[in-house]
């Protein structure tokens, strides 16, 4: 029998038009635009201001840019997984909006969620599904509106984060491309350094939350900033060593857009030139678990069909890894 593999075919993505500069949140909190940007490398990032709409819009906006762009038929999609920190609703499940509201009328559908490294585990997940030969198109999504979760009054924070949403089609290949490899890891020992303190089931909302503001993304960075590069530059070492990849057979590492200092070490580590690196960060923020899928967006006319890339993340939990995706198909112009 001939080996099915899981390969990436299409890409989508879509950003708020409205911006949030350094310049505006010196209005906010006590802050500059030098101190932002040699810290973390952000200029301005995206933000969807209407508080009706949330992640599922987000993500709808990316399917529709997907299909859009391929020409696919929404009712052909047999799966729809879904990854966010900020879904709309504790339920229903995020992914359910989507798919109704972009057509995928025939997709099974479900949410993920593995903080930050969730996109590149549910795109191992959703290749898992294609490689059992019964599904044939499966959409990842990563969709998230991390601004609804930011305390403008904390300056270590607020600049840090951005909206926005990515997706990919996964679809059956006898080739040598696709997801070729995956390797995970949690650290539970991280759980209190990068937390949203309040509004689950151990600490339900109530007016003291509200009022100690523990709706709000909190963050140690410096454990975070350790943590990550050491777990992003293992995972991607130990893929290369698996599948015999030497530095320069990696066409493009593409990692979590969390911080540019954090980027920089792990290209070191990786001795991978930042030519090779895809990096956004500087307009977009970090948009959580959608910083990979719109990379992949973004630098899409860049890629060629064969090309190794090395998708890396690390996020709460601590949880973190890498993918190694060989890439199915030469630009679309």
């Amino acid at each position: 029998m001939s080996i099915i593999n899981a390969a990436i075919t299409a890409v989508g993505g879509y950003l708020p038009e409205d911006k949030l500069t350094n310049a505006d949140l010196e209005k906010l909190v006590d802050t500059n635009d030098e101190w932002i940007t040699t810290r973390v490398g952000i200029k301005e990032r995206r933000v969807l201001k209407d508080p009706t709409k949330g992640a599922a819009y987000l993500g709808v906006q990316a399917v529709q840019d997907l299909l859009s762009r391929s020409g696919i038929d929404p009712k052909t999609i047999d799966g729809l997984i879904l990854t966010t920190n900020t879904g709309d609703h504790t339920f229903p499940t995020t992914a359910s909006i989507v798919a109704h509201d972009t057509g995928c009328v025939n997709a099974f559908t479900f949410d993920l969620v593995s903080a930050c490294p969730g996109f590149i585990y549910a795109l191992e997940t959703g290749a898992n599904y294609i490689r059992s030969g019964r599904y044939k198109r499966v959409l990842v999504v990563a969709a998230e509106k991390m601004t609804a979760f930011v305390d403008y009054t904390d300056r270590a924070t607020c600049p840090l984060f951005g909206d926005g949403a990515g997706c990919v089609l996964l679809e059956p290949t006898e080739e040598a491309c696709g997801v070729m490899d995956a390797s995970f890891h949690t650290d539970g020992i991280g759980r209190n350094n990068l937390i949203l303190r309040a509004g689950g089931s151990v600490n339900p909302a109530s007016h003291e939350t509200v009022e100690a503001r523990q709706h709000y993304i909190y963050q140690e960075g410096a454990a975070v900033f350790k943590h990550a590069v050491k777990g992003m530059s293992s995972s991607c070492r130990a893929i290369m060593e698996r599948n015999g990849l030497a530095d320069a057979d990696v066409a493009w590492v593409v990692p979590h857009q969390a911080n540019l200092r954090i980027i920089d070490a792990v290209a070191r580590e990786m001795k991978v030139p930042m030519e090779r690196v895809m990096v956004n960060i500087e307009y977009r923020g970090n948009t959580s678990s959608a910083t990979i899928p719109l990379c992949l967006w973004e630098f899409e006319k860049k890629l060629h069909k064969g090309d190794n890339l090395i998708l890396t993340s690390f996020g709460a939990g601590f949880t973190w890894g890498a993918v190694y995706v060989k890439w199915a198909y030469e630009p679309k112009h």
